[in-house]
């Protein structure tokens, strides 16, 4: 009767993990699907690299547009949100010392954005780029 109380008193704190490794995980995931961050324009993007190129880096952008000269200008525009939780409750401690559970937590959430324009000549090569990233 012991050995499967402990089988299964392991199983279930094999499946504890800490918050920490939690946001790890899920920033991670993230970053491996997101190509446009400020270090990927001022590392990769240069004047003279093909629009091939620029799409190999960044990905596709989010808008299009030419000029009177019909010279493409592509936009990229990315808002990410970042919200911590934190949170803990009282355990056996507060039930014997105050008789009651306590909880208590806290919320942030930052939010940024990146955007980066992308000119190119008549040989849709780059001519010029520029880019603006703000957190609130």
């Amino acid at each position: 009767m012991k050995i499967p109380l402990i089988a299964v008193t392991v199983l279930l704190l094999a499946g504890c993990v800490p918050a920490s490794e939690h946001g790890r995980d899920v920033a991670a995931g993230s970053a491996a699907n997101d190509r446009v961050t400020l270090g990927t324009v001022q590392r990769e993007i240069h004047i003279g690299m093909s629009g091939a190129d620029v799409v190999a880096a960044l990905g596709s952008p989010n808008m299009v547009t030419s000029d009177e000269r019909r010279r493409e200008t592509w936009v990229y525009d990315k808002l990410s949100t970042q919200t911590v939780y934190s949170s803990s409750s009282g355990g056996a401690n507060a039930l014997f010392l105050a008789f009651v559970v306590g909880k208590a937590g806290a919320v942030q959430t930052t939010q940024k954005t990146l955007t980066v324009i992308v000119k190119f000549d008549e040989s849709s090569r780059v001519r010029d780029f520029s880019y603006r990233s703000s957190s609130f």
